[in-house]
C-alpha cells in the first residue's frame, strides 16, 4: 500500500492512494480525525461483511469512537472506546462475536494501535445493550481464524 501527500495551498493537502485521491483540509478536518475515522470505518466494514458471509444482514449500523489523548506531546491515543449499534436477525451472542472478530482479527487499523492504546467497546444489538464498556485485555491480536472476508480494507 502506498499513499502520497502533496501540498495544495494553505493547509490543504491531496492524498493519492493506489485507487483514489482525496483532499485533507486542515484544520476543517484534522489528520487525527481522518485517522480515527479510518479506524472506525475499517471496523464498520467488518460489521457488514462478516455477517454477510454468514448469511445475515446488518442494518442501522453506527460505530462511534471516543478518544482520550495525551495532554503533552506526543499526543497519542491513550484510550479508545468504540460504540457499535446495529440490528440483525442473529442471536446476541453471534452479534457480539462479529464485533470481536473485527477487533481481534480483521481490522488492521485497530490492531495497529493495539498494545499502545487501551481499547474498550460497547455493543447495542437490536436496541439492547449486550456489551457495556468491555475491555480488550491483550496487547496482541488473537490468532482465531474467523475465515477470509473481502472488503474495502486490503490485508
Amino acid at each position: 500500500m502506498r499513499v502520497k501527500i502533496s501540498h495544495q495551498e494553505g493547509m490543504k493537502f491531496e492524498a493519492k492512494t493506489e485507487n483514489s485521491s482525496f483532499i485533507i483540509d486542515c484544520p476543517v478536518i484534522s489528520p487525527v480525525e481522518y485517522f480515527l475515522a479510518g479506524i472506525i470505518s475499517c471496523s464498520a466494514t467488518d460489521l457488514i461483511l462478516v455477517p454477510k458471509n454468514q448469511g445475515y444482514e446488518v442494518t442501522h449500523l453506527e460505530v462511534g469512537g471516543d478518544v482520550v489523548r495525551n495532554e503533552d506531546m506526543p499526543r497519542k491515543f491513550n484510550t479508545l472506546h468504540l460504540e457499535y449499534s446495529f440490528n440483525s436477525s442473529a442471536e446476541d451472542e453471534l452479534a457480539a462475536r462479529w464485533v470481536m472478530a473485527s477487533i481481534e482479527t480483521y481490522c488492521s487499523t485497530l490492531n495497529t494501535i493495539r498494545g499502545v492504546t487501551k481499547l474498550t467497546y460497547s455493543v447495542v444489538h437490536n436496541d439492547i445493550i449486550i456489551k457495556d464498556n468491555a475491555e480488550i485485555i491483550s496487547g496482541e491480536p488473537i490468532s482465531t481464524d474467523f475465515g477470509a472476508i473481502d472488503g474495502c480494507c486490503p490485508s
